[in-house]
């Protein structure tokens, strides 16, 4: 973690005693902190406008004052324009891939990672202190310190650091979600908490009082990390590759539970489509740095390498295609960044480019000699291609020089076009010109190409048109998706003082704890004990003085006089009352109730595929109110829906890339609207 600077200018190193919780570093001036701040304020500035825009459309719809409708209509002109413009500076946000690289000097190709979610920040303390003292019958007080430990655990998460501690905390505060779900949140009745998180592409604010846009929000941030950690990675080395490649595997494997787990989370960047291309781009990265991993070394120029080469060349190349197809599906296309499907095509183009360069070196550098194994060229050539051109097989081609060179200056042909194509893409999308890392990379491919057709060209040959085929692609190492043990970590509930969940939790009901007075007779209390912890009383005997005095079967002991005994097992307990004289000494005793289970009221919806609502709680709820429990919000038409006559338009977000099979480019794109509710080399080595 980036040394974080205390207010006493001291330096932290995120220790057990430090100054901030391991894992968070909120004060690190970090480019990448830096980009998150500005996230939050764009953020904040997206909600407020869309409020203006909320109240205008209520304002019109309550007048009839012709004049009062168009001043309406002119405001809520200027305010979508407004937020276009906070949508633009979003889209740019995401794009800006730079400032997760590696700090290393490298010569490698960019990726992307993903941005955190922002939220807002939650007051636990007075909903569980009322509940406590309601539910539990128990001091809400004496837990302060338990709540503040959650609540800076959760504010820790919003600024984790960019390491395995990062990690470690965001699967700390996943593990306590379930407890404290289990502790708090009952079906019955609100807890008046609010969890509020932001889209991480288009900035629109949901609200949900239940847990689960709580949970699916930290796997999202959890995932994100992941990607950040492997784009930050250095790729010069073997052990900085490895890194990258876990670390992309582990953000797909988290994003695919996500998607499988939470199917219904009424946020764009979280709807199973979204989801789905998300983790073909981080399988896509995470195969791009195994060809990286296995180019590192240098590649032999030789017959076998530069075929293997190729076909894993074309295996990166092919799952970046499948990556931008997806990306040009609606609603997919709307909320995609620019930048992010225009790379995806970069990439296709450069590495399938690629694939061609390394055959054409194999079949022009090495023709067939005596020593050379025969079978084992024709095998492996016949493995490059599904099919090839008519009345030619590999063995013909093998064998025939002038056959030879004529399939290889058609591959070198097709490269050459290819880093072209990639070099034409590149110069439409004003983010990527800002990575001239990445041009220079693009003009040195083209640049191989053009000289390995230079030396075999022949100026007094016929041009031959001649058309290469495709390569089919093979790897041997495929990225797999990969679901991280530190996912779920084991942890103390903060709360364990209630007691068991198993008895003590929301979803039960028991009766207000009863003191009674045990006096044994000749040593007999008159009951038995069962259970583990808390433990109940069975076999009962109704005469005795303790039945008299209000005990019951199938009680729970939770106190036996000033020692709690929720935790205790019956040997505990009776280790207890087997010496209580004859005075006798007070227990505590609840009887549990039947619970009435409702169903939990929901503050989103999803139809369709698409969010039918963003809770209106969002521009109702203001942080500073105080009375949020008893808030009644009545049900208005969604925040979303501005241009409701037109129905025809696409609910999304962002109008960027789009492509339709006649073969439109996905830059050939209109401005992007606001969300709509009804719409080098030597000898052996070549790379």
């Amino acid at each position: 973690m980036t040394d974080t600077l205390l207010p006493n200018g001291l330096k932290d190193g995120g220790g057990d005693r430090s100054y901030f919780r391991k894992g968070c570093n909120p004060c690190a001036q970090t480019g990448r902190s830096k980009l998150q701040n500005k996230r939050a304020t764009l953020n904040h500035e997206i909600i407020k406008e869309m409020r203006m825009r909320a109240g205008a459309e209520n304002l019109l719809k309550a007048t009839s004052n012709n004049k009062v409708k168009e001043m309406v209509l002119l405001e809520m002109s200027y305010v979508n324009a407004n937020l276009q413009l906070l949508m633009g500076q979003l889209e740019e946000l995401n794009s800006s891939v730079e400032v997760y690289q590696s700090t290393q000097e490298t010569a490698n190709i960019p990726l992307i990672a993903l941005g955190l979610k922002e939220t807002k920040e939650v007051d636990f303390s007075t909903p569980f202190k009322d509940f406590i003292l309601e539910h539990y019958s128990d001091d809400g007080n004496s837990f302060e310190n338990e709540i503040a430990d959650l609540m800076d655990l959760r504010q820790a998460c919003r600024t984790p650091s960019r390491n395995a501690a990062g990690v470690d905390l965001f699967a700390k505060y996943f593990s306590h979600l379930p407890l404290m779900e289990s502790r708090f949140f009952s079906p019955n009745r609100p807890t008046g908490i609010f969890f509020t998180w932001y889209d991480s592409f288009t900035g629109v604010p949901l609200c949900q009082q239940n847990m689960s846009l709580e949970k699916a929000s930290i796997l999202f941030n959890m995932a994100a990390l992941y990607s950040q950690i492997g784009t930050r990675s250095d790729r010069q080395t073997i052990v900085g590759l490895a890194e990258a490649i876990s670390s992309f595997q582990k953000a797909a494997g988290i994003l695919n539970h996500l998607k499988e787990t939470f199917t219904h989370t009424p946020s764009y960047d979280m709807s199973p489509a979204m989801l789905s291309m998300l983790i073909r781009m981080m399988l896509a990265q995470a195969q791009e740095c195994m060809f990286e991993k296995t180019a590192l070394p240098g590649i032999r120029n030789q017959f076998s390498s530069l075929m293997k080469m190729a076909q894993e060349a074309a295996k990166v190349s092919e799952i970046y295609d499948q990556v931008h197809q997806s990306m040009i599906q609606t609603p997919i296309k709307d909320n995609v960044p620019l930048f992010w499907s225009t790379m995806s095509q970069v990439k296709t183009n450069h590495y399938r480019s690629m694939a061609h360069y390394f055959v054409a070196s194999a079949l022009l550098d090495h023709q067939l000699g005596p020593s050379d194994d025969e079978d084992q060229q024709e095998k492996t050539l016949s493995q490059v291609y599904d099919r090839l051109p008519e009345g030619r097989s590999p063995l013909d081609i093998l064998k025939n020089k002038e056959e030879r060179e004529r399939i290889g200056k058609a591959h070198i042909r097709r490269a050459i076009l290819g880093h072209e194509e990639a070099l034409r893409i590149y110069g439409l999308c004003h983010h990527l010109t800002k990575l001239e890392i990445l041009q220079d990379i693009l003009k040195a491919s083209h640049q191989r190409s053009l000289n390995k057709f230079s030396e075999n060209d022949n100026e007094e040959e016929f041009t031959d048109y001649t058309e290469a085929p495709d390569i089919i692609s093979k790897t041997e190492h495929k990225a797999e998706m990969e679901v991280p043990a530190t996912t779920k970590v084991k942890v103390t509930d903060f709360f364990q003082r209630l007691g068991p969940l198993s008895v003590f939790s929301a979803k039960q009901r028991w009766t207000a704890p009863r003191t009674l007075r045990l006096r044994p007779e000749d040593r007999d209390l008159g009951f038995t004990l069962k259970g583990e912890s808390p433990v109940q009383v069975v076999s009962l005997d109704p005469l005795c003085p303790a039945a008299a005095d209000g005990l019951k079967e199938g009680d729970y002991i939770i106190a036996v006089g000033e020692t709690d005994c929720k935790w205790f097992s019956v040997s505990d307990v009776m280790r207890l009352l087997k010496d209580v004289d004859e005075d006798g000494i007070d227990i505590q005793v609840v009887s549990m109730m039947e619970s009435n289970l409702a169903v939990p009221t929901k503050s989103a919806t999803f139809s369709g595929n698409l969010p039918k609502t963003y809770s209106m709680i969002c521009l109702a709820y203001d942080d500073e109110d105080k009375n949020s429990k008893t808030r009644k919000v009545t049900k208005k038409s969604s925040f979303l829906s501005w241009g409701l006559k037109n129905k025809l338009k696409s609910a999304s977000t962002l109008s960027l890339p789009t492509a339709d099979n006649s073969g439109t480019l996905p830059w050939n794109k209109p401005c992007p609207t606001f969300p709509s509710s009804s719409s080098y080399n030597n000898d052996s080595v070549l790379y």
